[in-house]
């Protein structure tokens, strides 16, 4: 129980005013990383290990620290696992249309912040 609460407890999400575009943008650059977040809203949350993509999967770790910390992504330690699942009520609110204009619509998957 020590273990989960501190795993929780070290990944870092920033808050809405701490979401930068450029950050986003970023994010949004890689292609693992939008074909990531298309999942999501296709099939609603996703647990990390269950996304095969033909990386390494340290590259996958990457890939999903960066969405977090962009703030695109929420991860939520449950036990050994990471659930993730898409931020785009906060993405909305801070810049409105954005994930439409690239492609990643609103679907299932959402968190809720």
């Amino acid at each position: 129980m020590e273990g989960d609460r501190m795993a929780r407890e070290s990944l870092r999400h920033p808050s809405a005013e701490q979401i930068s575009l450029d950050r986003v943008l970023g994010a949004l650059s890689d292609p693992i990383r939008r074909d990531i977040l298309t999942q999501i809203a296709r099939s609603g949350p996703q647990f990390c290990g269950d996304l095969d993509y033909d990386v390494a999967k340290s590259t996958m770790s990457y890939h999903f620290k960066v969405l977090r910390e962009s703030g695109l992504m929420h991860t939520e330690a449950l036990g050994k696992r990471r659930r993730i699942t898409r931020r785009d009520a906060v993405i909305e609110r801070r810049f409105p249309g954005l994930l439409d204009a690239v492609g990643l619509p609103a679907g299932e998957g959402q968190w809720e912040d």
